[in-house]
This record gives C-alpha cells, structure tokens and sequence, in this order.
C-alpha cells in the first residue's frame, strides 16, 4: 500500500487533503522514465521547447487566482503576497526565454583555415536534474531551476517541498498542459526521506534548496558520486542603517524586508544594525511600523502576516527570544505564539542584542528580528562579517561613495543600497559559506544546466 502525505492548513490546523507519496521502487521508476525521455526532449529545437515554456507562463496568468489560493491554504502565504509571486514568476520565465538561445550558442575561438584547424566550444545539457525545492517560494525556487533546465534540454524530477506538495503538483500539471512532454518533468512527491532518496538516485546532476545542515548532507551524496551539486540555503541577512538616512522611510522599507512573507525567505532581512546617533528614532519608528501590520488568515486581502508553514518553528523562535532575554536583551513588541489555532508567532522586535545570542547568529526565519546600536561604519562592518553566513547584505544611506566603500567588504553573494530581500532575474542569485554554492538566474543560472564539449577540428591529418 501506497504510503500517504497529509496537507495541512497552518493557519487552522486542519486537513486539506492527502496525496499519494513516492518510495523507493517510484523514485527508480521516474529516473528510468526522464532517462528514456531526455534526449528526445533535448534533440527537439529549441523554439520547440521555449514554446511549450511560454504557454506554461501563460498558464500561470491564467489560473493565478486558483494557485494563489493553493498556496495560501497550504503555506500560508498572505493572498496578495502569493498572487504578486506568481505574478512575478512570468517575468522570470521571460527572461530565460529571451537569454537561453545566446547562452546556447557555440563559440569560435580559433579558427585558422591556413593551417588547417578550428577549436569549438558547444554546449550541452547536464541529462536527468533532481529539483528538490523550498516551500517559501515554491515558484520563485523551483522556477529558477526546472525553467533553464527544461529549455537547455534536460529532464527534470521535481520534488517539491512537503509544505506545498499541492503547489508543486499544480505547476507540474500546467508544464503538461503547455506542452512539456509527461516524462521530461515529473513531480516526485514525499518528505525528507523521499527528498533523500532522489539524491541518492542515478542523476546527473542535484539542485537543493533548504537548510545547511541538509544541504551538507547533500553536498555529501553527491561528492561519493562526482555529481555536479548546486546548493541555495540560509542566511542571517544584515542591515545597516547609516546615521544620514532617512529614518522614517527606512523603517518602512527594513520592516517590509524582515516580515514580508512571515519572514521566511533566505534573504530576509535578519538582523539590522543601526548608527547610535540615529538609533532610539529608528527603532521607535520600526516598531510603529510592526505594530500596524495585520496578522491573520491569510485568505484575507488585508492579512500582512500569516501562520509560518511550519509547526515546528514556533519552537525555534520560542527559543531564540527566551535565549535573548535571559542574556538581557528587551522585547519591544510580540514575544511569543499567539493564542488559538494555526501556526502564528506575534511579529517580534528585540533591542541590547548582541553575538552571544542565538537571535544574532542562528537563522530565525520567521517574524523574528534583532536591532543593535553601532559606534561607526567600521563597527557595522564587523558586526556584518560576524556570521558564516554569506547570502546577501544592505546598507542606507544617501551617500553612494560610503554604501559601496561598506558593500565592498562584506563577503556575501548580494549586496543592497537603499534596497533589501530583492532577487533579479538579471543578476546571478549565489551564496558563500553556510548559504551555499552555485549560481541561479541571469545567463550564470543558465549555464548551470549546461556543460562544455571542446571541439579540435582539423581539415587535414
């Protein structure tokens, strides 16, 4: 008997419906099935394949409101925010549609007719990728990959996260109906231990999305086997509000990009340094701005706040604001869980922070922050460097000499002026130290999907 999984609705804690998980035995059979199909799939044009891409983004406009209420009961993601996601989505799908067929393109880099030869590099695609994918922004992440892999020809298993099996399954139907051939993109449907087993299997390639401690478990299948792994996971996301900033508007714009989402986004803003000069205004201001946000069902257009996806990560926030007090640190709003069903936690803001506590070091994600005061740019910037943590970091202030002389020397793969929690397409998204390895959007991502074949052509023995 097929085991099952449970979807459950974080905000009310209810049943909303079961879906049949992979085993082991399915997991081999969908690796034989995008193994037969891949180089059909690959052998096609190209326009063939961005066609079959372009409907399924017009798929998605068509049925946004109906996916947008999938992933709000499933995730909990506030309705305007889950529309706005797929909504943006389409911009993303544009853009590897409008870069695949230069990245694709071969390069002449000798060609000597004199004597006799031609040196070639062409570009092929990576075969059968594993897709295990987040919950946070399941079209956002999983777009990122099964997009450029499907269009540079590959075949792609997709897992997506337990936490929006229902979504997933939605955006591997519209990749159907738009024309991706049924076994060139098949949804593989579990937990962790059914994510565990993907990697494990017989593919040519790994893109995880989620923890570090997973992802250096990941890192590890795939080092036995030489394949190639990509990896996007955490960060502690730093602010530093400058003493010439405007203080107000800042504040708006550092709360969005902290509790956007609940706060559960890799790229949250996680903690934010301010200069002592401006810090009692800021802070006075940040908090007017958390206490205005509307906490809910996040079916309600007017819920800013929703339950976090999952239950679990009460406790974690639980813990890191118990931690943070008893090492003296003061709660200026929320605190803990609020009371009734669902998973929501009160929006907090914590003030006398410092390194020792877990809320300044470990990832919250959730509606968790930490705000300390600093003497100087020179003391935000240690404070900046002190994690193991490298995903992005952002600094405000009007001077754009002073932002990109602090940027320069933080070690992360995004920096931000007067801007934060922002992802292009056009630029490659990449972490360092704990927030992984690889590259996703921009031409970069492309070419993660690819691999070089050297041609040495010679007219003449």
């Amino acid at each position: 008997m097929a085991a099952t999984l449970t979807i459950v609705n974080p905000a009310t804690g209810a049943e909303l419906t079961r879906v049949d998980a992979d085993s082991p035995a399915t997991i081999a059979e969908k690796v034989a099935h995008a193994r037969r199909s891949q180089p059909a799939w690959a052998a096609a044009p190209l326009a063939e394949r961005a066609a079959a891409l372009a409907r399924f983004r017009d798929l998605l406009c068509a049925d946004g409101e109906t996916l947008a209420r999938t992933l709000s009961q499933e995730m909990g993601k506030p309705i305007t925010q889950a529309r706005a996601e797929i909504a943006a989505t389409q911009g993303r799908v544009d853009f590897f549609l409008a870069h695949v067929g230069d990245v694709l393109a071969g390069e002449v880099v000798l060609d000597d007719p004199g004597g006799g030869l031609r040196e070639y590099v062409s570009w092929e695609p990576l075969g059968v990728v594993a897709n295990v994918s987040a919950w946070n922004y399941p079209y956002f992440v999983g777009g990122n990959v099964f997009v450029p892999a499907l269009l540079t020809g590959n075949a792609v298993l997709y897992k997506p996260s337990e936490y929006a099996t229902c979504t997933g399954l939605a955006i591997v139907d519209r990749a159907h109906a738009a024309g991706v051939p049924a076994d060139a993109m098949i949804a593989v449907v579990g937990a962790g231990e059914v994510g565990a087993g993907l990697v494990a299997a017989p593919v040519d390639g790994i893109f995880f999305t989620g923890s570090y401690a997973t992802g250096l478990r990941v890192a590890r299948a795939a080092a036995e086997r030489l394949v190639p792994v990509q990896l996007e996971l955490g960060g502690k996301d730093p602010i530093y509000v400058c003493d010439d900033a405007p203080i107000e508007a800042v504040a708006t714009a550092v709360a969005d990009g902290a509790f956007y989402n609940t706060g559960q986004s890799c790229c949250a803003v996680e903690r934010v340094y301010v200069q002592r000069r401006v810090f009692a205004p800021f802070v006075e201001a940040f908090v007017a701005v958390v206490r205005g946000y509307r906490i809910g069902d996040p079916l309600d257009e007017a819920t800013y706040i929703g339950p976090l996806a999952r239950r679990a990560q009460l406790d974690v926030l639980t813990a890191q604001v118990n931690d943070a007090t008893a090492k003296g640190a003061r709660v200026l709003c929320g605190g803990g869980r609020l009371e009734g069903g669902g998973n929501f936690f009160a929006p907090t803001v914590v003030v006398d922070v410092d390194h020792s506590m877990a809320l300044m070091r470990d990832e919250s994600f959730g509606p968790l922050i930490g705000i300390a005061a600093v003497d100087d740019d020179a003391a935000a910037i240690a404070a900046m460097r002190d994690t193991e943590y490298g995903l992005t970091a952002g600094v405000y202030t009007p001077d754009r000499a002073r932002a990109e002389r602090i940027l320069a020397q933080l070690d992360t793969g995004s920096v931000y002026w007067n801007c934060c929690d922002r992802v292009s397409p056009r630029l490659p998204w990449s972490g360092r130290g704990h927030s992984g390895l690889g590259v996703t959007l921009s031409t970069h991502g492309i070419r993660a999907f690819l691999r070089p074949k050297a041609w040495h052509l010679r007219s003449r023995p």
